[in-house]
This record gives C-alpha cells, sequence and structure tokens, in this order.
C-alpha cells in the first residue's frame, strides 16, 4: 500500500521554472548599466582629481627656464650692465625728444628696479675699458650727464666690452641692457665673431635690448664733402660737391656754401654765402649738389654746407671744408727731339689763361739732355714727352724724386724705338709700372681710349658725361705694349681692343704714370695719335690736366679729417716759431707745441667738429693755416638692422627687444626668474572644468 504512493510522489510532475524574457533583459540591462555608471564615476573622479591637482600646482606658481640664464627670484643681486649708444644719430628727435634723453629716461627708471646689493656698470659709446660704478648713485648721476659722442665706436664692440666686464663679476646673475635705436651702423656683421667669443666666455648672461629708435624717421642729411684738391693753384675755381640723401617722406630744403671770411672792423672770421641751391627729394632718392667759388686769394679757405632749416637730426646738416690756394704748380716738361712739347704744354697751360693768370700749371720746357742736370726739387710733377734712352743715374735721379712725393708722367712714342731693351733695364724698371714689350699699329684708326669706369681722380672730371664723352672721334694709330704689371701697378684706361693705354703705380710717397701711346706729334706726320693734335680734342686735354692735378696732388697736405683721426700739418723747416695757436670750433684757443725733428704739427684732439684755425707770428709775416673735421656721412643714416640680422649677431643668446617700460620689466621677468607657467595651467584648469561640467551633465542626464 505504501509503494503506490512512493510511486505517485516520485513520478509526479513538478512545475518547471521558465524566466519572463522581459525581466531577463532588464536584469542584463541593470548589470551593464551598473558597470557604466561605476567607470563613469571614476572617470569622473580622476577628471575632478587632476583639476584639482593643477589648481594646486597652479597655485605653487611653478616656472621653467628658457635661456641660459641662471634663476633665481626677483630679489637677487644681479651683475648689470647698462649699455647706451651715444653716437651723433642719438640726437634724433621725435615727438620732442631725443633718442638719448629716451635712452636715458628709461635707463634711470631701470636702475631703480636693480636688487639691492647690485654691481652697476654704465657704458657708452666712447672708446676705453669699463668698469662698475662705486653704487647706485654714481651710475645714476652718469646716466643723467651721458653726451652724444663724435667717435663711436659700433654698439656691437661696447657690448662686447659689457661681456668682458660682467663675466670677471661674482655675482652668479649677470645682466646686460642695451640702449639703441638699432641703426645697421651700430650692429656691423664684421663684429659676429668678436661678439660670440665673448658670448661664449659669459654664459649665463642675460642680454636685453631697449629700442629707442623711430621705425620711420623722416630726415634730410648731406653726404661727404667732395673737392677738387685739398691744394688749388692760384687762379683755379673751388668746386665743392655734396650729396644730398633724404630719408622718409617728401623735403624741400634749401643747401648753402658758406667760407669764412676776414671782418675788416674786428679781424674775426664770418661765414659768408657764396651760393644756395633749393633740393626736392623723394624718400630713398639723393641728388648731387655741386657750387663753383672763383677768384680765391692765396693761403688757407674754410667753409661749410649746410641744410638750411630744422629736421629730426641736426648732426648731418653742415659739413666742413679746407682747401689751400697756392701758386700755379711748377711742372716741368722734358721732351727728346723731334717730339713737340707744345701740345701738351698748351693743354696743361693754356695761353689764354696764362695771360689772365689763372693757369693751373707753370710749365718749364727743357730737352732731354739737360735733364740730368736739372734741380727737380721745385718741381711739383715731370713730365717725360716721348723719350728716348736715359742713363741710370737719370732714371735713380726720378726714382729718388718720386719717392720723396712727387709725381711723373711718362708718355712713350717712337724715340723709343732707339733701345727698348733701355726701358727694360733694373734702372728704368724701377720707375716703370711695366716692361714694354714691342710696338702695335692700328693703320685702320678704329682703335682709341675706351675707360671702363670713370673713379678714378684722372677722370672724375669726365664722370657726369661718361656716356657722351667722343673718344672714338680721336683715334690712336700706335702704342707700345707691356708686359704684366708690377706691384701695386693698375690700368687706368684701356685701348678699345683691351691693351693698357694708362698705367699707375705708387712709388714711395709719389706715383708714375705710364702712357703708352705719343700726344707730341704733329698731325700731317705720321702722328701716332690725335689725342691732343686732333680737332677739338677736349677728352685728353681734361684728361691730361686731371693727370696733373693727380700727379701734384701726392705732394698735398691732409686739411680734411673725420673726427678722432689726428690732423698732422706739415711745416716748413725754415719757420721759426716754438709754438703755435690753435683755435678750435667752439673758440678756445689753445697752444700746441710742433715736433721740430719732423716739422710737423700733430692735433690728437678733434672730437669737435668745424673749421680749426692754427696761426703762428702775427698777421703780417706769420702762419695762418688750418683743418676741418667731419663726422662721417656713415655715422648718421638711419637704416635699422633686422631682426634676422640681429638674432645672427647674437646668436646662441635669444633675441629679447623691448621698446617700453612694461616690455622691459616683461622680459626682466622672464630672465630672471623664467617663465610663469601659472597663466597656462589655468586656462587648462578652466577648460578642464569645462569639460567636467559637459561630462557630469550628460552621464548624469543619461543616467
Amino acid at each position: 500500500a505504501v509503494v503506490p504512493l512512493v510511486l505517485h510522489l516520485l513520478l509526479r510532475q513538478r512545475p518547471r521554472r521558465f524566466e519572463f524574457p522581459a525581466l531577463q533583459f532588464l536584469r542584463r540591462r541593470q548589470d551593464a548599466n551598473r558597470r557604466q555608471l561605476r567607470l563613469r564615476h571614476l572617470l569622473l573622479l580622476a577628471l575632478r582629481m587632476l583639476l584639482v591637482a593643477l589648481l594646486a600646482v597652479g597655485l605653487a606658481r611653478p616656472r621653467v627656464k628658457i635661456s641660459s640664464g641662471v634663476l633665481g627670484t626677483q630679489k637677487d643681486p644681479v651683475a648689470a650692465a647698462l649699455v647706451f649708444d651715444t653716437s651723433k644719430r642719438m640726437e634724433y628727435r621725435h615727438e620732442n625728444r631725443t633718442r638719448l634723453e629716451v635712452a636715458q629716461d628709461l635707463g634711470s627708471r631701470l636702475l631703480g628696479r636693480l636688487p639691492p646689493d647690485s654691481q652697476v656698470a654704465v657704458l657708452d659709446s666712447r672708446p676705453g675699458p669699463a668698469a662698475f660704478q662705486v653704487d647706485l648713485g654714481a651710475a645714476r648721476y652718469r646716466i643723467e650727464h651721458l653726451e652724444t659722442t663724435t667717435v663711436a665706436q659700433p654698439v656691437a664692440s661696447v657690448l662686447a666690452e659689457a661681456l668682458r666686464l660682467v663675466s670677471q663679476s661674482e655675482l652668479p646673475r649677470r645682466e646686460i641692457f642695451v640702449f639703441t635705436d638699432l641703426a645697421r651702423r651700430s650692429w656691423p656683421a664684421g663684429q659676429s665673431d668678436r661678439l660670440k667669443a665673448h658670448i661664449a666666455s659669459a654664459e649665463g648672461t642675460g642680454v636685453y635690448l631697449i629700442d629707442v629708435g623711430v621705425r620711420e624717421p623722416v630726415n634730410m642729411a648731406l653726404g661727404d664733402v667732395t673737392l677738387p684738391g685739398t691744394v688749388l693753384p692760384q687762379g683755379s675755381p673751388l668746386d665743392v660737391a655734396v650729396e644730398v640723401f633724404a630719408y622718409g617722406g617728401t623735403a624741400e630744403r634749401l643747401v648753402e656754401l658758406y667760407l669764412l671770411e676776414a671782418d675788416s672792423q674786428n679781424g674775426t672770421r664770418q661765414p659768408v654765402k657764396k651760393g644756395a641751391q633749393a633740393v626736392s627729394l623723394e624718400g630713398g632718392q639723393s641728388r648731387r649738389v655741386e657750387f663753383r667759388v672763383s677768384q680765391l686769394a692765396l693761403g688757407t679757405h674754410q667753409g661749410h654746407l649746410e641744410i638750411v632749416g630744422q629736421d629730426g637730426l641736426p648732426a648731418d646738416d653742415r659739413r666742413y671744408f679746407s682747401v689751400e690756394v697756392r701758386p700755379p704748380w711748377p711742372v716741368l716738361v722734358v721732351a727728346t727731339p723731334p717730339a713737340n712739347p707744345a701740345y701738351l704744354s698748351e693743354a696743361l697751360a693754356p695761353t689764354p689763361l696764362r695771360r689772365r693768370g689763372e693757369a693751373r700749371q707753370e710749365i718749364t720746357v727743357i730737352g732731354s739732355d739737360a735733364l740730368a742736370s736739372q734741380n727737380l726739387e721745385r718741381f711739383a710733377a715731370v713730365f717725360l714727352v716721348d723719350p728716348g734712352p736715359l742713363p741710370a743715374e737719370v732714371w735713380q735721379k726720378l726714382r729718388d724724386y718720386v719717392a720723396s712725393g712727387r709725381g711723373l708722367a711718362v708718355f712713350l712714342g717712337r724715340n723709343a724705338d732707339r733701345s727698348i731693351d733701355a726701358f727694360n733695364q733694373p734702372p728704368a724698371q724701377e720707375v716703370l709700372p711695366a716692361p714694354v714689350k714691342r710696338q702695335v699699329r692700328d693703320k685702320e684708326g678704329t682703335l682709341h681710349l675706351a675707360p671702363r669706369d670713370y673713379e678714378h681722380p684722372m677722370l672724375f672730371a669726365l664722370r657726369d658725361m661718361a656716356g657722351g664723352v667722343p673718344w672714338d672721334a680721336f683715334p690712336v694709330f700706335r702704342y707700345w705694349q707691356l708686359g704684366d704689371l708690377g706691384a701695386g701697378a693698375r690700368v687706368v684706361v684701356p685701348f678699345s681692343d683691351g691693351a693698357p693705354a694708362i698705367v699707375e703705380r705708387p712709388l714711395g710717397k709719389g706715383r708714375v704714370v705710364l702712357v703708352t701711346t705719343s700726344v707730341a706729334d704733329d698731325p700731317s706726320r705720321d702722328p701716332w695719335s690725335l689725342l691732343l693734335s686732333g680737332e677739338n680734342a677736349w677728352p685728353f686735354f681734361v684728361l691730361a690736366n686731371e693727370m696733373a692735378a693727380s700727379l701734384v696732388g701726392g705732394t698735398a697736405p691732409v686739411r680734411n679729417y673725420f673726427a678722432g683721426q689726428t690732423a698732422v700739418l706739415e711745416l716748413n723747416p725754415e719757420w721759426p716759431f716754438r709754438s703755435y695757436l690753435l683755435t678750435q670750433p667752439d673758440g678756445l684757443e689753445v697752444r700746441v707745441a710742433p715736433d721740430l725733428k719732423q716739422f710737423v704739427l700733430s692735433v690728437a684732439a678733434t672730437e669737435q667738429l668745424g673749421n680749426y684755425r692754427v696761426q703762428a707770428g702775427g698777421s703780417e709775416g706769420g702762419v695762418d693755416m688750418g683743418f676741418s673735421v667731419n663726422l662721417p656721412a656713415a655715422e648718421t643714416r638711419l637704416e635699422r638692422v633686422t631682426q634676422d640680422e640681429l638674432a645672427r649677431l647674437l646668436e646662441p643668446l635669444p633675441l629679447r627687444i623691448a621698446r617700453n617700460e612694461e616690455e622691459i620689466e616683461l622680459d626682466l621677468t622672464t630672465g630672471r626668474v623664467g617663465r610663469e607657467l601659472f597663466p597656462a595651467i589655468i586656462l587648462i584648469v578652466a577648460v578642464l572644468l569645462a569639460v567636467e561640467h559637459l561630462v557630469a551633465n550628460r552621464f548624469y542626464r543619461q543616467a
């Protein structure tokens, strides 16, 4: 009876468990959502932890080193050098302030920001070693009393000296501040090697450039004065020329010429206007202005050219000059028959000019047989016209004559045919610029002079008409071919076939000019050339006179100098004076003792620009001479150097250029304590906060 019950219980159907598909989906979805939510919470937690960490780092104000300088705090003492460009360009006035005044103001402000116990040196453009000032007060006084100088060295050179000075300091932090107008003249590429050597030896020094220049200057300037020579023969006109430059906008100004003339009432010299020309130029243009003054008396004449009115830079508005008028140059013309010296003599001293006393040369003509006994010392130049073979002692005499500072011109012609070898012997070759080889003929008459350029003093007078000189109208039929030129010799004018026509050679203090064709033949008797005997042969007439001026110029004294150069005045050994009165441009009179062994008077103090006067022995029978001092025209060029050029010059230093006090402060902070990361970190924190806000809203909205 129990068995059926047991079987029933074992075999009965049991309920089967079935999971509702919707509930199964919901359970799986719940697990996935739980995992996603946990992951989102972890991401948000990491993002918020990163925000807190970045905020903490930002509040710590971290800094990063971006140069070779030594990092520290703003209060650490420094070895500082303040370099001021004190060239005359710094007198450029803009907004009623010169560039030097702006630099002094910024320098004084910067000095107040230097940490206590700092070592400070103030350097300017004057040559000389640098040293640290005693204290900040002494440095401030030095800054306030800075003045421009006419003997300024490039800022790059002063910077090199500053690097040398601060590298000797025991302070670990070293800084150099350069106040400059960034003119290209102050940053020559030639200073690169020297500057980089000092940069390498002063590792860790911070260099800051403070630009006080004007980016678009407006100015009108005079270039260097051009004169026909420092010594003029009596009766010769004085031609004064100068180039006028314009920077910036259009300018129209008046250029005037003044000569100093004695005032009959008080005996002093006063400027008297001798000419004026109006000049109108666009920015970047230039124009040559020329003046001529005639009938100058014997003696020294001084004057100046000036631009009338005011502009940004007065330092380049006036140029000074000195010339000396002497009796006509005594020139000896030596002719060997059958050569006719009349053509050359008439070209050097035309008869109408001789009669009026206006000839530039006083000509003496002798034969070649009288040359050995002729005293050459009283002649400023000697012209050998178609010489034949000369004795060795005559060549020796000519060599000594030229070496002493005189000039010699040799015109070869038919007489050289007598013995070519005589011109190639050592005594002759010590004088001539090249050996003589052979004679070249051009029967068709197509050969002529053909100057390649007109930059030599012999050709200056023809430069303005270079393209219109009819050289081909005055043919050359025969000339002497030369061998290799000697040391220092150069071709001044070639023939149209490229062969040398006029060759010049320096010899001692003087010069030798060799002309390879003759100018002493009658045009009706198989002439070698028509250079002087042709009809209206004005080109070689001008050339011959400029040749003479160039040769006698070897004895001309220097009367025009640049600031800082030592002026040397040659004295006559017969003058008995033991001292000379030097009157400077500002009127100060100084007694100067001459060198009676060398018979020269040297004046080293030439920083003032203007005309200097030297006197001795009174007005009657005494000495009255002078010289002029100018600033080189390049010193006042206002073209600015580019940042790329500066970067190459200062490499490997970082280029830091500031123009105002705020930029200086920023550069200082960056250089001293590094670049702060706080602004960048706070910016990142702000971005991350925005991202966290968007992500959190998205996560929770979806949840």
